[in-house]
């Protein structure tokens, strides 16, 4: 048997069963064959001496502007700093010019990743107020891993405000639905709080009952319903305290940024470069979203990956654009949190990569066992790195943690059987493949 291996991951501690385990890996084409100790004449041999070998990391929240803003990011590029990061599968975002909000669009994007994508890849179906007829028919759709609603405006054009229309998509949608929650009417009646010029004003426009008004109102509607939501980038500590306690029907996620950005301090540093939708807020909120964390009550973390380039974000607000990106950064960034004690790696394992799996139904992916997708990412714990703008391989070119000193590092990103990331270098192009649900 062993001439058939085509990859053997050998002498790492590997996750298996919920720990680590010194053991090899042997894959056979995009599949892991066999677990254990293996001793194999074969010449494909990556040596993980020393080095952490985790499941395949998986970013449910990217925006890859393609097709529309492709001057900002492409599903190519996109997909290269996810594997340069560590991630192995991402959900790709509707809000593009034109949206993905129906079967012709859904079609044409599967065909613009083709051969392009580095990384796995599944598309959101966008929900509008027109096509929750649509919605009901997306069950086997090859590569939809959910719809998205936006509760509130936020980039692009696609918003789902009225509460007629949001129960519509949340009890017809044959898929999940996860949702960016804000309130439209409290978004329009506190305009007057954006003060020109002040990125500071952000978060008190965009501010906590805005975000607590609509996520009562859809987990209202799920629970009536009894349908699955998933909430998106929560920000508030009154959402964490309230979802907490309605975890029958909804799970959740928040991002690398809100773990580690605070208000003010950084709109001090970075001004309208940490701006995004829902805002980066106090520390009474980052501290109890690092609570919910450790409690579990939170499901995924997925980076909100949103470029922008620095020319329009370096716009007088709030003529700057909301979102930043972190594909490339959502591993680096929560490895540093584990070396700080912040989390563990069986956390991290569940939020980035069982718990996506077990959510959404992504089949063969999320744990390492045999006859799984050989889809694996290779840490070293004790790499430090400094973070720079200029290794960001998104075309916005920059990072909101830009020289930030960190501990914890991805070193290789295997995909579909294929090492596509070693050392911060690509060696294999384009080999990602939609997600199966």
């Amino acid at each position: 048997m062993s001439e058939n291996y085509s990859l053997i991951v050998k002498n790492g501690s590997c996750y298996v069963n919920g720990k680590l385990e010194k053991t090899d890996i042997a894959l056979v084409g995009n599949k892991i064959k066999k677990i254990g100790k293996i001793e194999a004449n074969i010449t494909k041999v990556f040596d993980a001496s020393n080095k952490i070998v985790l499941p395949g990391i998986i970013d449910t929240q990217v925006h890859f502007r393609e097709p529309g803003s492709t001057d900002r990011e492409d599903l190519e590029s996109g997909s290269r700093a996810a594997i340069l990061g560590g991630v192995t599968s991402v959900f790709e975002m509707p809000n593009t010019n034109p949206p993905t909000s129906n079967l012709v669009e859904f079609d044409k994007k599967l065909n613009l990743a083709k051969n392009r994508m580095h990384c796995n890849y599944a598309f959101y179906f966008g929900a509008t107020p027109e096509n929750v007829d649509q919605l009901a028919k997306l069950k086997g759709l090859k590569g939809c891993c959910g719809v998205k609603l936006f509760a509130g405006s936020s980039t692009g054009k696609l918003l789902v405000d009225k509460e007629a229309d949001i129960e519509k998509v949340i009890s017809q949608s044959a898929k999940i639905v996860s949702i960016h929650s804000e309130d439209e009417e409290i978004l329009n009646l506190r305009k007057n709080f954006i003060k020109e010029g002040d990125v500071h004003s952000h978060p008190e426009w965009r501010n906590t009952e805005c975000a607590m008004s609509s996520t009562r109102r859809v987990v209202k509607i799920a629970e009536r319903y009894n349908k699955q939501i998933h909430v998106l980038h929560v920000t508030t500590k009154e959402e964490v305290d309230f979802l907490a306690m309605h975890k029958k029907n909804v799970t959740f996620e928040i991002t690398p940024q809100h773990l580690t950005l605070y208000a003010p301090d950084c709109y001090d540093k970075i001004g309208t470069f940490a701006q995004m939708n829902p805002p980066i807020r106090k520390k009474e909120h980052h501290d109890r979203l690092w609570v919910a964390v450790k409690n579990s009550v939170v499901d995924i973390l997925g980076s909100d990956h949103a470029p922008h380039s620095k020319e329009d974000k370096n716009k007088k607000y709030p003529a700057s654009p909301s979102g930043m990106p972190g594909v490339q950064t959502i591993l680096p960034i929560m490895l540093n949190h584990i070396n700080n004690e912040k989390l563990n790696l069986e956390k991290l394992v569940k939020l980035m990569c069982e718990n996506p799996c077990r959510i959404f139904g992504i089949k063969n992916k999320g744990y390492i066992k045999e006859d799984f997708d050989a889809d694996l990412t290779i840490i070293d714990m004790n790499k430090e790195q400094t973070i720079k703008n200029e290794m960001m391989a998104s075309k916005c070119g920059w990072t909101p943690f830009n020289n930030m000193i960190i501990k914890g590092f991805p070193i290789a990103t295997i995909i579909n059987g294929k090492v596509v990331m070693s050392d911060g270098e690509v060696v294999t192009e384009g080999y990602g493949e939609p997600l199966e649900f």
